[in-house]
């Protein structure tokens, strides 16, 4: 028994201290003090003879705290978690972009934010004069961004973000001026493709797809005019979208020629660009045409330029003969520029005439314009010593001997001549020789043929004759065959033909051609 009391007696040392510092809590503790008295007062006695008399009452304050410890040990129980707390405010709100019916607006997110995290954001806005907010988002904000749609165009808004955890709503961070949902306005500007920026040529029939590409804020408003006047809705289409206006004509006529000026505003702002459109065909025939004078072997021609130039420019002009025998047409100058030519090396004792056609980049005209007269030319010197001797002269030569035999009394027998057949089948006597082009590059394929009668010629393409495709110029002239390809495309090599065939036989000789792709510098492809 008498080691029992010792750690009691420690503890009592102990204790009074504990007691002094838990002095200020509640005062349950005066109550249990009766309690522990008799039950205590045994071992007081044994422990008087030991202690002096006035142990007694230190022996006392060890009960109560005997019967206090329990309630001293709750403060060293685990400490509870903190309440949760709202973070602060989020932090650089602004407006990123707007329009008509919408507002996007950033900000980031708040400095502090807590061991509890953040769940997301809550927008709210209200009317400019009132403070009547109202949520936005049904779902709370994840990200630092969100675009406020389905506003009025007009309103003054007031726009505020607040921050929410699971300990409620941080303080707002507003906008510090109401906004007005209207988009911000970009001053418009017309992009014109280089190819526009010089006169656009068209030839009549072409279909015209024009696309001109704008910027501007909010979506421009598009206009066009020609020359100066509204366009006829009828000939021309004009689609427009945010981004370009488009200018279609279906099959382009001559009168679609003009200025085409285009014009895109935004507000006050307005910017304006022009293209000029030439529609352009075969040209008509020159006006007149004359012989203005006849010598030797020459003829001097005269004429005046075409009434309709078909648009654009006259390039040249082709000039032909014909003589009045045959009737058959030889193009004796071509790309001719001026207005008068001489025609030489004609053959004495025949009768020609003349026509003219006019050229411009389209091609040369269908019709030509003829001399209303025609040009003899005539025998000049003595016969015998002429060396432009034909074979209708020495056919004069001879009745003239005759008439001159007759008359001096003589009987002349001309011998008896077999007359030489010239009849021959068509050969050439110069081949075709295979060529390579360029697309969009026109060539001539050449060769010659003899024969007689005349040959017939015909032109043909992997064995498919051409026949009048205006995309040939097929021409025979003394016995030189060509054909012009002009322009051509991808589809237009190929094994080319020349046919002659006539009473007593025909001839052919081929050709390849190959159209190659032009070679684009890789400077220009940048």
């Amino acid at each position: 028994m008498p080691t029992k009391p010792a750690p009691i007696k420690k503890a009592a040392k102990k204790e009074p201290a504990k007691k002094e510092e838990k002095a200020p809590e509640p005062a349950p503790a005066p109550e249990p003090a009766p309690e522990p008295a008799p039950a205590e007062a045994a071992p007081a006695a044994a422990e008087a003879e030991a202690a002096p008399a006035e142990a007694a009452p230190a022996e006392a304050a060890p009960a109560e705290g005997d019967a206090a410890a329990p309630a001293a040990e709750e403060p060293k129980a685990p400490t509870p978690p903190p309440a949760d707390e709202p973070t602060s405010a989020p932090l650089d709100l602004f407006v990123e972009d707007k329009n008509d019916t919408s507002v996007t607006i950033i900000w980031s997110q708040p400095e502090t934010i807590g061991v509890t995290g953040l769940d997301g954001y809550t927008i709210e806005v209200c009317k400019e004069g009132t403070e009547d907010w109202k949520a936005v988002n049904e779902d709370l904000q994840k990200s630092c961004r969100y675009v406020i749609k389905n506003l009025t165009t007009g309103d003054r808004l007031k726009i505020r973000v607040v921050a929410v955890n699971a300990g409620g709503r941080s303080p707002p961070v507003a906008l510090p001026e109401a906004v007005l949902v209207k988009e911000v306005a970009d001053r418009p500007k017309v992009r014109l493709p280089r190819f526009l920026r010089q006169r656009y040529v068209a030839y009549v029939g072409d279909k015209i797809n024009l696309t001109i590409p704008f910027t501007g804020k909010p979506k421009p408003v598009v206009s066009w005019t020609k020359n100066g006047t509204p366009l006829d809705t009828k000939r021309v289409n004009i689609r427009s979208t945010d981004r370009d206006s488009i200018l279609f004509i279906r099959a382009s006529e001559r009168d679609d020629s003009g200025v085409y000026e285009m014009c895109v505003k935004v507000e006050d702002f307005e910017d304006k660009a022009s293209l000029t459109l030439q529609i352009v065909e075969l040209p008509g025939p020159p006006a007149s045409v004359k012989i203005a004078d006849t010598w030797g072997f020459n003829v001097a021609l005269e004429w005046t330029p075409p009434s309709d130039n078909g648009n654009t420019d006259i390039t040249g002009y082709t000039i032909q003969k014909a003589d009045k025998k045959t009737g058959d047409w030889y193009t004796v100058l071509d790309h001719y520029h001026r207005l008068n030519a001489t025609v030489s090396d004609l053959i004495m004792g025949n009768t020609y005439k003349f026509r003219v056609f006019s050229e411009n980049k389209c091609g040369i005209s269908e019709e030509a314009a003829m001399t209303k007269t025609e040009a003899t030319i005539q025998k000049t010197g003595s016969v015998l010593f002429s060396h432009n001797l034909t074979f209708s002269t020495l056919l004069l030569l001879k009745s003239f001997v005759i008439l001159n035999f007759s008359h001096s009394g003589i009987d002349y027998k001309p011998p008896d001549y077999k007359e030489h057949d010239f009849s021959e089948a068509p050969k050439f006597t110069t081949s075709l020789s295979d060529r390579s082009t360029t697309v969009g590059y026109s060539t001539k394929l050449l060769c010659s043929v003899r024969g007689h009668p005349k040959p017939k010629i015909e032109w043909m393409k992997n064995q498919m004759i051409i026949g009048d495709d205006p995309k040939f110029r097929q021409i025979t002239v003394q016995g030189i065959c060509s054909l012009e390809i002009r322009k051509p495309g991808n589809f237009d090599g190929g094994v080319y033909t020349c046919r002659a065939k006539n009473d007593h036989g025909e001839s052919t000789v081929s050709c390849k051609l190959e159209v190659k792709q032009p070679v684009i510098a890789d400077a220009e492809k940048k």
